[in-house]
């Protein structure tokens, strides 16, 4: 990295970073992301005890679940534009400030509300530091962006896997709020030691853009159109939604996003004089899977693995979270030997096959099932970051967040309900299977149940994005006078089966990733090659 040596004896980069200067800065970002995994474990844990707390239906407490993960890839792409100017240091005092505040509003929290605001300034303030640590360390560690990027990101799972850990181990019995709220002082500390480290910094690095003097005008072009039509349009759907806009329903919303985007990225691009990159764009586009596969998989593993794992299906998060950080510290290994897509290709194949085998293994071969479904996720984020880094250095911190931005905004948008309309499908279809006489009769009859809290249909039809699926209250119907008693046992087991099925449905996210990261190979192979993109200090790519 062109270093040479000071009058002291002690060699520094060409920013002026000593080897401690570095580690130093490393090690602040590692626990600054490591805390956001531990908040985000925490509140997947306890939305049972929030709707207790405050007397909400299960809507509601999804509201606060959410408020803490739709503000993150906003802050990430609106920072992006700005990081370069307010800095590296100014921004992490933003995220420490508000992540602080956060915590203790969180412990202090006595109505809806103010929970409400705890998880917007957790979200607000996560989204800041990963705008910030993954240009910073990708400027540290010029040469090996995607080694350095995966190492970094080990500490998402460190987080996610300690705090499922920490709660399943001290916290799992708790009946009320207040017996589980404790769990966030645990949080405060990986907060107030970034924070710290930050303070002592001197020294930080500067984007290989700005370094490069390629104008800002420049970084908005490798964005472009394209980009602009996918930001503005699952930022503009996930407003919507907040604000309870187009609430006849998702498709509708869906269509009004992505119209606006359409216009807003056709103004951008017109703007700025650039389409953007299309592979660019294909990549933004493999987000919306690859998200699902890791993100929203992982949200629903501890249900899905319940009737295979029990009472211990809490610790399947721990395990798979404790096998992708150990593994990402090791991931310069593979990168030797196949790059960044090569890395997404075999990892996509690993989640084919764990997918696959959890959705059918019994007795042993279930660990050795998510053992391959562990390994599949470990290296998408990071390889990706370290893809975008690498082949679009003009684009600093902006196509680096937008990418990561996109798969954090489509897996709320498109993962989760994705899965949770597969599921309920496999469900209705069991229900169907065993008593479609029954069920019949109850949806000619239109009968209701207020079991979550509000009167609902107990047998209709759902509709996400404009594809219809059964959705049948499994619970309400066999409660039914009609259902015959012999046929509860054998339904309720078959019913516990069907999130294996989820499973197997959910196989043809990371088969679409695949295929998608094998054309890119290919792209790159007849156009000379997958070779890092460099910047020397005219701005022109060498």
């Amino acid at each position: 990295m062109g270093e040479h040596q000071v009058q002291a004896g002690e060699a520094v980069d060409r920013h002026g970073l000593n080897k401690r200067d570095r580690s130093l800065l490393f090690w602040a970002s590692f626990l600054s992301l490591m805390a956001c995994g531990l908040g985000f474990a925490f509140r997947a844990m306890v939305p049972h005890l929030w709707g207790a707390e405050y007397n909400v239906l299960d809507a509601e407490v999804g509201k606060l679940f959410g408020a803490g993960l739709w503000p993150i890839a906003i802050m990430m792409i609106l920072f992006s534009l700005i990081v370069d100017k307010v800095g590296y240091k100014a921004s992490m005092m933003c995220a420490f400030v508000l992540q602080a505040i956060s915590v203790v509003l969180t412990f202090t929290a006595s109505t809806f509300n103010a929970m409400w605001w705890a998880c917007i300034l957790a979200g607000l303030g996560h989204g800041i530091v990963e705008a910030v640590i993954n240009p910073l360390v990708a400027s540290i560690y010029r040469e090996e962006k995607t080694k350095w990027l995966a190492i970094l990101h080990a500490s998402w799972p460190a987080g996610v896997g300690a705090g499922a850990a920490i709660y399943m181990t001290f916290f799992s019995n708790a009946e009320t709020w207040g017996g589980a709220k404790i769990a966030w002082v645990i949080m405060l500390l990986p907060v107030l030691a970034y924070g710290v480290m930050y303070l002592m910094c001197k020294r930080f690095p500067v984007d290989e853009r700005v370094e490069a003097k390629v104008p800002y005008t420049d970084m908005l072009k490798e964005l472009g159109g394209l980009g602009a039509f996918l930001a503005i349009s699952f930022v503009g759907y996930e407003l919507y939604t907040q604000m309870g806009l187009f609430s006849t329903g998702q498709y509708t919303r869906l269509l009004a996003a992505l119209g606006i985007g359409a216009v807003g990225g056709a103004a951008f691009g017109f703007a700025v004089k650039s389409a953007g990159r299309w592979l660019f764009f294909f990549l933004c586009l493999l987000m919306v899977p690859l998200a699902t596969a890791e993100l929203a998989t992982d949200g629903w593993i501890q249900n899905l693995m319940r009737p295979t794992l029990g009472k211990y299906a809490g610790w399947a998060l721990a395990f798979s979270s404790l096998i992708m950080m150990v593994l990402r510290f090791f991931a310069g290994i593979p990168l030797k030997r196949m790059g960044p897509l090569g890395l997404l290709l075999i990892s996509s194949v690993f989640s084919i096959i764990g997918l696959f085998a959890l959705s059918a293994a019994t007795g042993v071969l279930i660990f050795v099932a998510f053992v391959f479904y562990a390994v599949g996720q470990t290296f998408y984020w990071p390889a990706v970051l370290g893809l975008t880094s690498e082949q679009y250095p003009k684009g600093g911190a902006l196509t680096l967040n937008t990418v990561s931005a996109m798969g954090l905004l489509t897996v709320g948008i498109f993962g989760f309900p994705f899965l949770g309309a597969v599921q309920d499908s496999c469900d209705a279809n069991a229900v169907l299977e065993a008593q479609p006489a029954v069920v019949e009769m109850v949806k000619a009859a239109q009968r209701t149940s207020d079991e979550k809290g509000q009167p609902e249909l107990i047998v209709q039809e759902k509709v996400l994005f404009g594809v219809k699926y059964p959705s049948i209250n499994a619970n309400a119907i066999m409660a039914q006078p009609e259902f015959p008693e012999e046929g509860k046992a054998p339904l309720q087991e078959e019913i516990k089966n069907s999130g294996r099925k989820t499973l197997r449905v959910a196989s043809v996210l990371p088969i679409t990733m695949a295929l998608g990261f094998l054309a890119m190979m290919i792209w790159f192979k007849a156009h000379g090659g997958y070779k890092p993109v460099h910047l020397v200090d005219d701005g022109e790519s060498a």
